[in-house]
């Protein structure tokens, strides 16, 4: 191959290679950026004065006093929209009895909507729920509760060859001629007043329990059970793949059963993970019974098994490399084999073990097949460490992928769906500039 030739193909490979990591930044933010927007906005918004009632009564977290002084200026505006409720309620007594079901349908619709903006409308039943004890606690909320009270949704079918088409009509044409046509524009003028929001930073988004099934607090319990799992996960691993790669290096020899334990390892590393979650559940929980039902340990022994290859194949590597000049040395001047890979080696390779096992943790925090059966809840409150032998728990892989499908509210609770993400991905990125830290930290001790 010439000069030229050789050139133009180093410069190819370049350009691709540049090219790829162009392609693969964008694709990162394209999927990161809007976890970051999203999940921010759980912690920054604008929040309403129901949303500083709620954190007052139930976390006791505020100033009392500043919160009566905006009930008081806000009350009037309130009071006035359910006296006007109040005054179509009479009058809807002396429609005749065909307007008087219309209209009844009309304005239960729109009591709903003020009672989800401003809370139960007097004279209506206490609700059970705590979601529809208070109203709106964010302000882009209320502004979409506010669309929904001005506007009633229609879609034109005209077309049999198109798809329905979404359009809008304006409610108060539905009451128009009637006492309850001034409510529509009376709200529209003074929700602010109502609701008084303010920017707001909400710390207790990872330091409260949840509150209605993820309705309103934080999500403290899922940080909690994450960490519980990948570090139980990490207590029965990391032991098991360090001596098992000793095993590898230094004592096993190349046989028959050397290459079917090789193999295994390999064939582990790319077993699917909802396969350890079903072994987790039919050896951990039906066979040996390491607890009645899902629980932190089962859980933890799950993902230990799932991330036992990685573990090994990092800490082989690791052991691999030292120089074998070591080694010689350490056994030249009349130390045991073994002192010798305790003393030696096992330092020396102390950075590349412990990147591996830290990017395992990283592995078994995101997880959510394995735990599945195995430990992880929908809901449930935090859990102390004299727990973690019976008691399942909620984690945040599984949550999000729980609130995201199966909640019932999944478009209402965005702003924690996208937190919770954020959340996980801070955590595996924690973890792995901690290994990046340690391991500097232990090279440089090692080099004097």
């Amino acid at each position: 191959m010439n000069i030229g030739t050789r050139k133009i193909l180093d410069r190819s490979f370049t350009a691709v290679g540049l090219t790829s990591i162009l392609l693969m930044a964008l694709a990162l933010l394209v999927v990161v950026v809007p976890i970051v927007s999203g999940g921010i906005g759980a912690i920054f918004f604008k929040g309403t004065i129901e949303h500083r009632k709620l954190q007052l009564r139930e976390f006791d977290n505020g100033n009392r006093e500043v919160l009566d002084r905006q009930i008081a200026e806000s009350e009037p505006y309130r009071q006035e929209v359910f006296r006007m409720l109040d005054a179509f309620a009479a009058e809807l007594e002396t429609f005749e009895p065909t307007r008087k079901r219309e209209y009844s349908s009309k304005v239960s619709s729109v009591k709903d909507i003020v009672s989800h903006l401003l809370g139960p409308v007097p004279g209506e039943p206490e609700p059970i729920l705590l979601r529809f004890q208070y109203g709106t606690t964010r302000w882009e909320k209320a502004e979409e509760s506010l669309h929904d009270l001005m506007f009633v949704t229609k879609w034109d079918t005209s077309n049999p060859e198109e798809m329905g088409k979404q359009y809008f009509v304006p409610r108060v044409d539905e009451f128009a001629g009637t006492s309850l046509a001034a409510l529509f524009p009376y709200i529209e003028e003074n929700l602010e007043k109502m609701l008084l929001p303010e920017q707001t930073f909400y710390w207790g988004f990872l330091t409260e329990r949840s509150l209605d099934a993820h309705i309103f607090g934080g999500v403290w319990a899922e940080i909690q059970g994450t960490l519980f799992l990948a570090i139980g996960a990490m207590l029965f691993a990391f032991p098991m793949g360090v001596i098992a790669a000793i095993y590898f290096t230094e004592y096993a020899r190349e046989n028959v059963f050397t290459s079917i334990l090789r193999s295994a390892n390999s064939t582990l590393a790319g077993v699917p993970s909802i396969v350890f979650g079903l072994f987790g559940l039919a050896f951990f929980i039906n066979t040996i019974k390491v607890s009645d039902s899902k629980s932190v340990l089962a859980g933890s022994l799950t993902l230990a098994i799932m991330i036992l290859p990685t573990i090994i194949r990092a800490a082989e590597e690791a052991i691999l490399s030292v120089p074998k000049t070591y080694k010689e040395a350490s056994i030249g001047l009349g130390s045991t084999k073994w002192r010798t890979i305790v003393t030696v080696i096992l330092p020396a390779a102390l950075p590349g073990i412990i990147t591996g096992g830290i990017i395992s943790l990283g592995r078994a925090a995101g997880e959510t097949a394995p735990i599945i059966f195995t430990a992880a809840v929908s809901v449930g409150a935090t859990i102390g460490l004299g727990d973690v032998l019976t008691s399942p728990t909620p984690a945040l892989s599984w949550n999000i992928y729980n609130l995201a499908s199966e909640h019932e509210a999944a478009n209402e609770i965005r702003h924690v769906q996208y937190g919770m993400v954020l959340a996980l991905i801070s955590i595996v990125l924690l973890l792995n500039l901690s290994a990046i830290l340690l391991r500097a930290r232990i090279s440089k001790k090692l080099k004097g």
